[in-house]
Formats: C-alpha cells, structure tokens, sequence
C-alpha cells in the first residue's frame, strides 16, 4: 500500500514539474512532436496521449532540446537515431518503406478491379 501512495506521489510531482517545466511557445512545440511519436511501453498509444514515465522523460526532452535551440528536424533526427525509425508515426519514403507505402496502394486498386468486374462485367 505504501508503494502505491509514493508511487501515486511521485506521478503528482512529475505533473506539477511538467506543467511549471513548459513555457506556451514550447507547450505547442511539444504537444505538436509528441502527437507524431509512438510510446515504446503503450501498444498504439502517442507519447503525447501516454502517461508512462516512458512517454514523460521524452516530453521532457523534447523541451529541453527546444529550450537548447533545436529544431524540429534535429529532435526528430535524435529520436530516430536513439530509438529507430519505428518511433516516428510517419514513416518517410525509402528503400525500407517501399512496401509499408506500396501494399495499400495494390489493395486498393485490386479491391477496385474486384468491384468493378462484379459490378460492369457479371
């Protein structure tokens, strides 16, 4: 019971720290990144939608390296290479994701010939 309670107290610091930690300017910098992260401990969940000490210590990177002077792009960069590629939601277009971009699209037009031959041709 004792564990619960400072777990509860330590979770009731780290938000009042997070919320004195951000300035506005920042706030939105980091809301905007985070929304495009994935929380390596929450399966499907943002690190902006987290609350895992996981998802806290990067919102509390994010604004360290924002109140540093880096740019979206360099945090982003950083991110991929600590944690892969896998972290960022939006996967850019390469070698690596030809598939990840291309398989959807097949789909697509296969289920289109599908429709359209039941549809104009039976």
């Amino acid at each position: 019971m004792k564990i619960i309670k400072y777990f509860l107290l330590l979770l009731i610091i780290l938000n009042f720290s997070l919320t004195k930690a951000f300035s506005n300017e920042n706030r939105i910098l980091v809301d905007k990144i985070s929304k495009n992260l994935r929380c390596l401990i929450c399966q499907g969940q943002s690190v902006y939608d987290s609350q895992s000490e996981f998802a806290l210590s990067i919102k509390l990177l994010i604004n360290e390296k924002l109140e540093k002077g880096n740019t979206e792009k360099e945090i982003y960069d950083f991110l991929k290479n600590q944690y892969g590629d896998w972290i960022v939601y939006d996967p850019k277009f390469d070698k690596k994701t030809l598939l990840l971009w291309g398989i959807p699209l097949i789909l697509f037009i296969f289920g289109g010939i599908l429709i359209f031959r039941k549809v104009f041709i039976y």
